[in-house]
C-alpha cells in the first residue's frame, strides 16, 4: 500500500481496519513478540502512512483504533463458538454412523447364527437375506457365503452402508462408511455312518461289484484314517431282495415262522414298519422262507424229478434271502481292517429291494437301537468305546449319515404267505423210495391222497409200491428247501385238482391252469413296485425329518432307480449319478468332506 494514491484515501483506512482485525485474530496483542517481522513491517508501514498524510485528529483516532484490544476478544469468542459448533456437528455425524453400524452388526449376528444351525433346513443365504429384509436393511447386504459339511455349517456375511455427514465435510470428510462382518458356525463332534449297499445279481455286470468294493474300501480308509479322536463309526447294510441279519442280531427281535435254515435271517417286513424310523423288538416279525417263489416250471402232465434244476429245484439266484454270511449286516465299527474285509467279501446275488435296505440303515441309526448296541458290547461283539450310540437324533454334538447306493430299481418283491412258512405241510415223502404224496382233505370220497409220480388218487399216503413202508410228513421249510413254489403249485395242486375224477391222460387244461393260479396266489404274495417306491420315500422323508444326511449314488442304474435315489438324497447336491470308475469319485467326494471337517476341529 504505497504511492501518492494512498494519501487521505478511505481505502487506506479500510486497509488499516481490516489488517488490524486480521492481525488481532492471528496474533493476539498479549503476544506482541509473536508478530512476524514481515507482518510487523506491514503494520508499521500502514501506521506511518496514516501519520504522514492524515490529520492529527484522524491520526489519533487511527492510532487508538490500531492499539485497541477489545476486538480481539470478540473474534476469539467467535472462533471458539465456531469450533464448539463444529465439534457438536461431528458428534452428530458420529452418532448417526454408530447407530447405522450397530444396526448392521446386530442384524448380521442374528442372521448368521440362525443360518448356521444344523437343524435349519432352509438355505443359509435365504435366511440371512430374510433377516435383512425384515430389518429394512436389504440394500446394505453385500455378500453371504455358506459352507456345509457332514457335521458343520459355516455362514459368513458382510454389509456396508454409506452415511452422508452433515458437518464432517467441513473438515474434509465427505462420506462415512459403516461396515459389518459376521461369521457363525455350528460343528458336531461325533459322526455315525451307515453304508447301505446294493449286492443284487446285476452287480455282477460291467465290473460293478469290484468297482464298488474299491470305492467303498477307499472311503473307509479315508474317513477313519483321519479320525484321530475316534469319533466316527461306520456300519454296513448290504441288501438285495432282502436284508440278511447275522444270527446274533436276528435274536434281538421277536421273530416268528423260523425257517430252520442256517444263515437265512431275513424278515418279511410289514408295510407298517415303513411309517417309522425304528425297528420294533416286540412286534412279531415273520422270517423269510429260504425258497424260490420266482422261478417258473414246466406244465408237463407227468412227474418231474425234484432234482431237475430247470423246473423243480430252487434256483439259488432267485431265492429272496440267499444263505450268504458275506452279505449280512455289520453293526458300527471303527476298525478299518474289519470293515474293509466285510466289503471285500460281498457277493452279488438276488433281486433289488432298496426300500428294505434303507429301512434297516435308518433303523440302525435310531436311538431305539441303543439297547441292542449295549447288548452287543456286553457280549464283546462291539467295542465299548461306542457306548451311547446311536445318539439321539437331536443331539447337537453328533450327526448321522446314510450313503445309499444301488445299480438297479425296485423289483417286485415276493414272499411266502403266512401259514405256509412253518409247521407241517400236507405233503408226505416215502422213506423207502423218496416219492411224494399229498393229502387233499377237501375232495370227496375216500381217496384223498394224490400221488404225483403216478398221477393217481388213493386212500393212504404213498410209502412204496406195496404200501408196506413208512412216510414222513414234510414241514413247509422242508418243502421249499427242495422244490420251487411254482413246481409245488403245478405238480401237487394243479394236476391233482384239475384232473380229479377224470381218467388219467384225459387232461382238463382249463381246470389245471385255474388251480395253478389259485395255488400260486395262496402260497405267494407280491409287493408292487409302486408300493416299494412309496415305502422307500417314506423312510427317506423320515430321515430328513430326523436330520439324517442321505447321500444317494445311482451306479449305472436305470431311470427308475435314478429317480428314486435322487428323490431320497437330502438335497440335489447329495445325489451322484455314476458309471464305471466314477463311483470312486462319488465316494471320494463324501470321504473328503468328512476328512476335511475332522482336520479343522
Amino acid at each position: 500500500m504505497t504511492g501518492p494514491d494512498a494519501t487521505n484515501s478511505p481505502k487506506a483506512f479500510a486497509h488499516i481496519v481490516f489488517g488490524r482485525v486480521y492481525l488481532g485474530f492471528r496474533y493476539p496483542p498479549q503476544m506482541p513478540g509473536a508478530l512476524p517481522s514481515k507482518q510487523g513491517l506491514d503494520m508499521m508501514c500502514v501506521y506511518k502512512l496514516a501519520k504522514a498524510f492524515i490529520g492529527r485528529g484522524f491520526r489519533r483516532s487511527a492510532r487508538n483504533f490500531v492499539m485497541d484490544q477489545t476486538g480481539s476478544t470478540t473474534v476469539f469468542a467467535m472462533t471458539l463458538f465456531m469450533l464448539m459448533a463444529m465439534m457438536g456437528g461431528l458428534a452428530v455425524d458420529l452418532m448417526r454412523y454408530e447407530a447405522t453400524r450397530t444396526s448392521l452388526q446386530n442384524t448380521l449376528d442374528r442372521a448368521t447364527l440362525a443360518a448356521a444351525s444344523l437343524n435349519q433346513r432352509v438355505d443359509g443365504k435365504v435366511i440371512v437375506k430374510d433377516y435383512f429384509a425384515k430389518a429394512n436393511l436389504t440394500q446394505y447386504l453385500r455378500e453371504v457365503t455358506v459352507t456345509n459339511g457332514i457335521n458343520f455349517r459355516n455362514v459368513k456375511a458382510n454389509a456396508s452402508a454409506e452415511t452422508n455427514p452433515y458437518f464432517a465435510h467441513l473438515v474434509g470428510v465427505e462420506e462415512m462408511e459403516a461396515k459389518g462382518k459376521s461369521m457363525a458356525e455350528q460343528r458336531t463332534s461325533n459322526v455315525e455312518i451307515m453304508l447301505v449297499l446294493d449286492v443284487s445279481g446285476s452287480m455282477n455286470s460291467n465290473n460293478r461289484l469290484p468297482n464298488l468294493k474299491t470305492a467303498a474300501n477307499e472311503f473307509i480308509s479315508t474317513v477313519l484314517g483321519t479320525d484321530s479322536e475316534q469319533r466316527i463309526s461306520i456300519g454296513i447294510v448290504p441288501f438285495n431282495g432282502q436284508v440278511n441279519l447275522p444270527l446274533a442280531l436276528r435274536t434281538k427281535f421277536n421273530f416268528t415262522d423260523p425257517n430252520g435254515v442256517s444263515n437265512v435271517n431275513c424278515f418279511d417286513l410289514p408295510a407298517s414298519v415303513y411309517a417309522g424310523s425304528t425297528m420294533s423288538r416286540t412286534t412279531p416279525l415273520s422270517m423269510t422262507i429260504a425258497g424260490d417263489t420266482f422261478s417258473g416250471t414246466s406244465n408237463a402232465t407227468n412227474w418231474i424229478n425234484i432234482t431237475d434244476t430247470s423246473n423243480a429245484a430252487p434256483n439259488p439266484s432267485n431265492v429272496w434271502c440267499p444263505p450268504r454270511t458275506e452279505n449280512t449286516v455289520s453293526l458300527p465299527l471303527q476298525n478299518i481292517t474289519a470293515l474293509r474285509a466285510k466289503v471285500t467279501g460281498l457277493t452279488a446275488i438276488g433281486a433289488t429291494s432298496i426300500n428294505a435296505g434303507m429301512k434297516w440303515g435308518l433303523a440302525m441309526l435310531d436311538p431305539m437301537a441303543r439297547d441292542i448296541y449295549n447288548e452287543y458290547q456286553s457280549a464283546s461283539l462291539m467295542p465299548v468305546k461306542l457306548a451311547g450310540r446311536p445318539f439321539e437324533f437331536n443331539d447337537r454334538e453328533s450327526v448321522k449319515v446314510i450313503v445309499l447306493m444301488t445299480d438297479g430299481e425296485h423289483f417286485r418283491e415276493e414272499r411266502v404267505n403266512p401259514g405256509y412258512k412253518s409247521g407241517p405241510s400236507p405233503i408226505w415223502r416215502s422213506n423207502n423210495d423218496g416219492f411224494f404224496s399229498i393229502e387233499h382233505p377237501g375232495v370227496a370220497g375216500t381217496n384223498k391222497f394224490y400221488v404225483p409220480h403216478l398221477n393217481q388218487w388213493q386212500a393212504a399216503k404213498w410209502t412204496n409200491s406195496s404200501n408196506t413202508g413208512t412216510a414222513t410228513v414234510q414241514t413247509w421249510p422242508d418243502v421249499w428247501s427242495k422244490m420251487r413254489v411254482s413246481f409245488v403249485a403245478w405238480q401237487f395242486y394243479a394236476r391233482a385238482l384239475g384232473n380229479y375224477g377224470r381218467t388219467p391222460g384225459d387232461n382238463n387244461w382249463t381246470a389245471m391252469n385255474a388251480n395253478y393260479d389259485l395255488a400260486m396266489v395262496t402260497f405267494r404274495s407280491r409287493t408292487a413296485v409302486t408300493d416299494m417306491d412309496t415305502q422307500l420315500q417314506s423312510v427317506c422323508d423320515l430321515a430328513r425329518e430326523k436330520d439324517v444326511i442321505v447321500y444317494g449314488i445311482a451306479f449305472e442304474a436305470p431311470t427308475g432307480g435314478q429317480t428314486q435315489i435322487r428323490k431320497c438324497a437330502s438335497t440335489p447336491a447329495h445325489y451322484y449319478n455314476a458309471s464305471g470308475l466314477q463311483i470312486q469319485t462319488a465316494f471320494r467326494s463324501i470321504a473328503t468332506n468328512i476328512s476335511q471337517l475332522r482336520l479343522t476341529q
